[in-house]
Parts: C-alpha cells; structure tokens; sequence
C-alpha cells in the first residue's frame, strides 16, 4: 500500500497549525492550509509552499470540493479548544471527498476514557469520525514546551507552582509534535495509521525539577494554593497535573499512570534527537 502524500490542515495557525504544514512542505508533501475568513495567519511563514485555502468550515459542499480539487487523502485539523465544533462539519466535509484519514485535533493530555470536560468533546468526535466510516490517528505529547512559561505565570517573576510539584508530566516541543506528526503520516503505510494513537514525550519530569532551573535563573519557585486572576485555564492544568494527569501515559480507563507508555510512540520516529525543556526554554 502506498504511502499518504497529499494532506490539508484546518487550523493553520502559529503555534501547531502552521509548524504541521511546515514540517509537511520539508518533505515534499502536497499540503492544502485552510483558514478562516478573518485568519491573520495566511501570510506566515510557516505556510511558504502550501496551498492557502480560505474556507467556511460550516460551507460542508465547499470544504468538500476544495479537497476533491487538490485530492486530499489526509485532514489534519489543529483547530483551538472554541473551535472544535466545526471539526464535524470539517469531517461531513473529509466523508464526502473521499478523505482516507482523519487526524483530530488532540496534541495534549489523552482524551480516550475521559469523563469530563474537553475530554468528552474529543472523544466524542472520535466516535463521529468512526460512525462516518473515517478512520482517525490520535497524537498525545502531554504539555506543549513552550507553554510551561505560561502555566506557572513566570511574568509575575516567580515560578507558582499549585499543590506539591512532584508529579510526573510529559513535556514536548512544538517542533517535536509537529516532525513527528508530519514523519508518522509520510513514511508508515496506512494500515500503521488507521485508528492508531501515538503517545509521545520529549522529556519526562516535574514541576519541581523545572522549578529548579528556573531557579538558576534567579527566578524563585513559589508553591501557592491558587494562581493570579487571569490564570484560570493554567489553575486547572496544574490541578491535573498534581494527580499526575499530566503523563502522556495517562490512562483515563484505569485512573492511574502508566510510565512506560508515556513515550511508547517516541520508536516510530528512530534517530530523532527530542528536545529537553531546558533546550526548549534556553534555561
């Protein structure tokens, strides 16, 4: 069976959605990169080489034509948390082009199992996807990297940490996430991608350990039981993350973590160098 060469990305935007499309052109790939009307993101950089697409994901007749014209076999979609909605009118869309493979939007914390919140929306699109007759590829990679910053508010010039910081979490760069997403779907057959789940990690570690090289950075760590206004989304994923739910091998069926599966996608991708946090941050 040949392999996929022709992809499109809904969600093309500056932290995954682009860096996909990027890491797609860097291998020859055909790469369609869809937008919304009012998208600031269609002169980026990341987009150079691909096909820049302005859509209405609601339009189902005009998504689908645009991937019959440009015979996409594979939908990535990169789309934001408040936008997840229209992943399935994106998939009415795939069904009706003839799509072969359905990447959801995930790139975080697993979702299969879940009971609450966004887990349930995903999951619930993966059921969609499946009463469709299109089969999916689920990527988990933990914490994006870069986002660390932003979860322990280090602006207000300490590092907050919330409860005791010694759980485990998986942490991988955005580059990580999208090489190996763009890796997976050129180089495996399809029969190594239909209803798959990758998880992976590029460094497995704690909140304490990253404190402490921030706190070589005359950055002090400081443990609160609640974290600045504004901070809410950030209070939650350490509230998390505290249980352990931060490990890409978490197993929402079992309620427990399971270490070795935290990284067990990492072989797919053999040779390939995943960047610490240290490297990621310049701490």
């Amino acid at each position: 069976m040949s392999l996929y060469t022709s992809f499109a990305v809904a969600g093309a935007g500056p932290t995954i959605g682009g860096r996909i499309v990027k890491a797609l052109i860097e291998r020859g790939a055909s790469v369609v990169a869809f937008a919304r009307p009012s998208s600031t993101s269609t002169s980026s950089p990341l987009l150079d080489g691909a096909k820049i697409v302005t859509a209405d994901y609601a339009d189902v007749n005009a998504v689908a034509s645009t991937l019959r014209e440009h015979k996409v076999e594979v939908v990535i979609s990169a789309l934001a948390y408040g936008a997840l909605p229209s992943q399935s009118t994106i998939a009415d869309a795939a069904k009706e082009a003839g799509v072969k493979l359905f990447v959801p939007s995930e790139y975080g914390l697993p979702t299969e199992g879940g009971k609450g919140g966004h887990l349930v929306i995903k999951t619930q699109f993966a059921d969609y996807l499946k009463s469709l007759g299109i089969p999916s590829l689920r990527i988990y990679n933990g914490l994006f990297a870069e986002t660390i910053p932003q979860l322990n508010a280090v602006e207000t010039g300490k590092f907050l940490v919330m409860g005791k910081g010694d759980a485990s979490f998986s942490a991988t760069s955005l580059d990580d996430v999208s090489g190996f997403i763009a890796h997976v779907l050129t180089s495996l057959p399809p029969t190594k991608l239909h209803d798959a789940t990758f998880r992976i990690q590029g460094e497995r570690t704690s909140l304490n350990a990253v404190g402490a090289l921030y706190t070589s950075k005359n950055i002090p760590v400081e443990h609160v039981t609640s974290l600045p206004e504004g901070y809410t989304k950030q209070a939650f994923l350490q509230g998390l993350f505290d249980q352990g739910r931060g490990s890409s091998g978490w197993d929402n069926y079992t309620d427990r973590d399971v270490p070795d599966n935290a990284d067990s996608g990492n072989v797919a991708w053999p040779g390939h160098q995943w960047k610490s946090i240290k490297e990621v941050l310049t701490l």
